[in-house]
């Protein structure tokens, strides 16, 4: 199918748009939001409606009201004064609340509707890609027909609906005969089918062996919450590539530019057949370049993430053409030309095509962009925390199927290091190679997200001619042209990116740091008087340098003689296998398992063990900062709690530190021990279920509490506090810690230390 006219000469039907009715949707995101204030600033007498969708915190007046405090209103609410702004606002804008996905009768009729609302993402899930750019415009042209309005509509698309095509694209209807109704109702039904997959066991199978491997210790509901998270994500991941590989199977790189195309294709059918349709395609648009002000920009656009991740060193390759034609086109100049196209409707059933673009007029190699992004990172490098700054990686550009091999070879690499680290010890070495791991992990998959999104960008070997916006251009007044062209020649690209381009992007990322965007180690905070708080200390890693293991020893050494001392720790390292195999599932099992070596043991004797040798092993091993934690708790009126799945026997030494020291029991039999625990060991989930009940008990507000844990089996019962710590973690704890931006503590252990030579009075 294909429509419109071949002609370059703009229509001679004109609107005057300083008294015209315009709808305007799309108007909270980047493009339509600069169409409102050109609309707003420019042509007095307009009246706008901008559709805009409620959310479950704000209304649509809300969310206008936050938009027109925005930068892109700065300069004119400066320049006209708050007064006029509201006069304006009052008597030229009227918001209509509604979705896109089912948009009732139009409270209106309308001279120009502006159609600029769509999704932002290339890679959606492809249900989400449709019901945004094609559901949003059929459900918009189906209630204009129902309105008996007869508007000029200005399809805003983008230049990239071509596809996966060479040579020259023109200003014209796309020659293709894919049935979007078809497709729609396919992608529409792609959600249900793949979560029913995401439930058969096989599937759920493999979800719960990822869930126990990566949080098993951290308790069964832990592991049944992360099983269905990761059932969400495979849906997810399934849904993009289900858009992925439709559109790629169709000729499109991406489900974004696939849609777009569609949503067009609807467009002509429902509306261009009989009504006036302008389509306008802009190319990556970036910041402005005039308008309202140089370098504005509202968050992150198309090349964005792309530069600044070259800057922060993420990018040691790309697969892109170095010849090839980057499309760019600043927001002002798209703006200046939808609002010149609205101005000049076509006839009715003979739509019209322009493209928003330079590289036909202008172009900018792909090389080109490089250098400029090389050049001005060499001239304002990005600092690094250990090495003063990042020094930028210089591309060769060795193509694709190079750097794909080199991304699996990573990959693989990083996956036997991730399950090596799992193995190793909690030490300061060893949370420093994990952090090196995770950051590595999200370099590579930075790399990987941005060779999928952008390669079909950087490669692409179409140039879309401009010969309709350069007569439309042309036939503009002189004094519209110099305060609203949109001639891409006056574009010098060096000076574009390097004095308003990069220094604008570069700001936005040095407000996200300021937000917090980068973490940084922060001075510890004084702790506020309060009376209603827990502190809750984990006790082997966190307030000893010990572990259950050693702490048996230290009794089972009590009065054994030295004949049978070489065939303990025989029995020991024979079962060694076993008790690590259990930790690695279970840190209760690992208990129960262990806590059996104590049968047959008199209880008399293990009391003299801890009051003697043991004892004085097990305050040798306390951590001095984790006294001085207890003791700024303390002070500051906080119930101090040590919770420990060790037997209570064990740990009657650490009481006068604490308000209270809460441990397991083990049963006794004519005053022997059977080595079964009395209660299930209080780790993981049951701690956390212990914690709520002990919060209420004591009447505590577990928000304002702090925790003080080592292990991933903490997780469970740390994420409930206000203030969660992670103590000595080991990497799998190191690693949510980091993700959750909680503290992270490397307290120096106390074996070299004296211990305490009298205990604090306990409260």
């Amino acid at each position: 199918m294909t429509m419109g006219t071949d002609s370059a000469i703009p229509p001679m039907e004109s609107i005057d748009l300083t008294r015209a009715s315009v709808l305007l949707t799309g108007a909270t995101g980047f493009v339509g939001q600069a169409v409102l204030e050109r609309l707003l600033t420019t042509y007095p007498g307009v009246r706008v409606t901008v559709l805009i969708r409620p959310r479950a915190a704000a209304s649509a007046q809300d969310r206008l009201t936050a938009l027109l405090r925005k930068p892109v209103f700065r300069a004119w609410r400066e320049r006209v004064g708050e007064e006029e702004v509201k006069r304006v606002v009052t008597e030229s804008v009227r918001v209509f609340e509604a979705d896109l996905a089912s948009v009732p009768d139009l409270p209106d009729t309308y001279d120009v509707v502006i159609h600029g609302a769509s999704t932002v993402s290339f890679d959606p899930p492809i249900d989400e890609a449709f019901s945004a750019n094609l559901g949003g415009a059929v459900e918009l042209y189906n209630a204009l027909l129902r309105s008996g309005s007869d508007p000029h509509v200005v399809h805003v698309s983008t230049c990239y609906v071509g596809g996966t095509r060479k040579g020259i694209a023109p200003e014209a209807s796309l020659p293709h005969s894919v049935d979007w109704r078809a497709e729609h109702a396919a992608a529409r039904s792609a959600r249900r089918r793949v979560e029913l997959a995401s439930r058969q066991p096989e599937a759920l199978r493999r979800a719960m062996a990822i869930a126990r491997r990566n949080h098993g210790k951290a308790g069964p509901q832990a592991v049944a919450r992360s099983a269905e998270e990761t059932r969400v994500e495979w849906v997810t991941k399934r849904l993009i590539e289900f858009g992925r590989t439709r559109a790629e199977s169709l000729g499109w790189p991406d489900v974004y530019s696939f849609t777009k195309a569609l949503s067009e294709r609807a467009a002509e059918e429902l509306w261009g057949s009989g009504h006036r349709l302008s389509i306008v395609r802009p190319s990556i648009i970036e910041s402005a370049l005039h308008h309202p002000y140089p370098g504005w920009i509202d968050g992150y656009k198309v090349a964005d993430p792309l530069i600044v991740a070259y800057g922060r060193g993420q990018l040691p390759e790309f697969p892109g053409l170095p010849d090839s034609v980057l499309d760019v086109i600043p927001i002002d100049f798209v703006v200046n030309e939808i609002l010149a196209v609205a101005e000049r409707p076509p006839a009715p059933g003979a739509p019209s095509y322009y493209h928003a673009s330079s590289g036909a007029t202008n172009p900018l190699p792909f090389f080109r962009m490089y250098e400029n992004v090389r050049d001005y990172f060499r001239a304002h490098p990005v600092p690094h925390s250990e090495r003063g700054s990042v020094v930028v990686p210089v591309w060769t550009f060795p193509g694709g199927r190079r750097i794909s091999r080199g991304l699996r070879n990573r990959e693989r690499t990083l996956q036997a290091t991730e399950r090596l680290l799992r193995r190793l010890p909690s030490t300061r070495r060893t949370r420093e190679w994990a952090a090196q791991l995770q950051k590595a992990e999200s370099d590579l998959e930075s790399l990987r997200k941005f060779t999928s999104l952008y390669e079909g960008y950087t490669q692409t070997e179409l140039i879309f001619d401009d010969s309709h916006t350069r007569a439309l251009l042309a036939s503009l007044p002189e004094d519209v042209r110099a305060d609203r062209g949109f001639d891409v020649t006056e574009i010098d690209w060096d000076d574009y990116f390097q004095n308003v381009h990069f220094p604008a992007v570069t700001e936005i990322t040095r407000t996200f740091a300021a937000r917090g965007g980068a973490a940084k180690p922060r001075a510890p905070r004084p702790l506020p008087q309060r009376s209603d708080v827990l502190a809750v200390f984990d006790l082997e890693g966190t307030v000893v340098d010990s572990n259950i293991v050693e702490q048996y020893l230290w009794v089972r050494s009590h009065g054994l003689g030295l004949a049978r001392w070489p065939i303990e720790i025989a029995s020991l390292l024979a079962s060694l296998p076993r008790y690590l195999r259990a930790e690695h599932r279970d840190r209760g099992e690992f208990i129960r398992t262990f806590q059996r070596r104590y049968r047959g043991l008199p209880v008399a004797r293990v009391r003299q063990a801890v009051a003697g040798t043991a004892g004085a092993a097990l305050l040798r091993k306390l951590n001095p900062a984790a006294l001085e934690r207890v003791k700024a708790h303390r002070d500051a009126g906080h119930r101090t709690v040590l919770v420990t799945g060790s037997i209570d026997m064990l740990v009657e030494p650490l009481r006068p530190f604490f308000d209270d020291v809460v441990a397991g029991r083990m049963h006794e039999r004519d005053g022997v021990l059977t080595g079964y625990l009395a209660t299930p060991p209080l780790v993981d989930e049951a701690r956390a279920a212990w914690l709520r009940i002990y919060a209420e008990e004591h009447g505590a507000k577990l928000s304002q509490s702090y925790g003080y844990g080592d292990s991933h089996s903490d997780l469970s019962w740390l994420q409930l506090v206000g203030h969660p710590h992670a103590v000595n973690p080991d990497p799998q704890l190191f690693r949510e810690a980091r993700r959750r931006r909680w503290p992270v503590h490397d307290w120096k252990h106390g074996e070299d230390a004296d211990a305490p030579e009298t205990a604090p009075a306990a409260r």
